[in-house]
């Protein structure tokens, strides 16, 4: 069995179509575009990098964008006073907090400081919350985008075992309710799992989302499983072993090109849900 990819790059341009249909509709009612701001602090090159490149992505799809950057020195207040002042801006519909945040920050406090109706990328405990319970709210990015892949191939995961390795409270945790609302059994495993590969090896559908290079490997595989692979070490080498993986899995992710164009499309698609919604 050779695993068929699973392209993220298409279904992300799928969503895209009619993000950039619904940004033309709010700029005509409105007079002006759904605006996303970014908010970075520090220097870091790769996060400069995914800022420049949401910029580019909401540049051709009709919305504006802001960056707001603060320096490595600043503190929680000085963040959190920020992240007040885009909230209370009427002319900003969507913010994103890009993370990592320096280590001294409270990355918590960060998030919770987002207005609800304002957080797109469904970073707060609010937004979790709404969404454990099936509330209206923003999901995050990343599992909203992995059950978009699911659905666009098919994959219905009623009944299915399904196990999501890592445990972060904007990946691995949200995905785990979202797959549990779905109706599948659902195991959250990390890096400190014992015997992970005996749990992986029974699963239907396998997520990998630790940040661990090839952590999962290949023939843990359940013959015919899907497996989406969120890692993305060094630019190019997921989570999981992809080459023995894929002689084994029915569907697969590939890295890149799997599960971050969908993650980007999906934070373009809730920042227009807010501009519309606010309006």
């Amino acid at each position: 069995m050779t695993a068929a990819p699973m392209d993220g790059t298409a279904v992300a341009n799928d969503l895209l179509r009619s993000v950039a249909l619904d940004a033309a509709r709010f700029e005509r009612t409105r007079g002006r575009k759904p605006c996303l701001t970014t908010v970075l602090v520090g220097e870091d090159p790769a996060s400069n990098a995914y800022v420049k490149m949401k910029a580019n992505r909401c540049r051709k799809n009709g919305l504006d964008s802001q960056h707001r950057q603060l320096p490595a020195e600043a503190d929680t207040e000085d963040v959190v006073g920020l992240v007040h002042e885009l909230s209370a801006d009427p002319r900003i519909d969507g913010i994103l907090v890009q993370h990592p945040v320096p280590a001294h920050i409270e990355e918590r406090r960060v998030f919770n400081a987002i207005a609800a109706t304002k957080d797109v990328d469904g970073v707060t405990a609010e937004s979790f919350g709404a969404m454990s319970f099936g509330q209206p709210g923003f999901a995050s990015c990343t599992p909203a985008g992995i059950i978009r892949l699911l659905d666009a191939y098919d994959v219905d995961p009623t009944g299915r075992e399904a196990v999501v390795i890592g445990s972060s409270p904007i990946l691995g945790k949200p995905l785990a309710m979202m797959l549990l609302a779905r109706d599948a059994t659902v195991t959250i495993c990390h890096v400190k799992t014992v015997d992970l590969a005996t749990i992986v090896s029974r699963a239907d559908i396998v997520v990998a989302a630790v940040g661990r290079a090839e952590l999962v490997k290949g023939d843990w595989i359940k013959p015919g499983a899907v497996v989406v692979d969120a890692g993305y070490n060094d630019g190019k080498v997921g989570d999981v072993e992809y080459s023995t993986a894929a002689d084994r899995a029915r569907l697969i992710t590939p890295v890149p090109g799997g599960v971050g164009p969908v993650t980007t499309a999906v934070l373009l698609a809730q920042t227009v849900e807010a501009a519309l919604a606010s309006h």
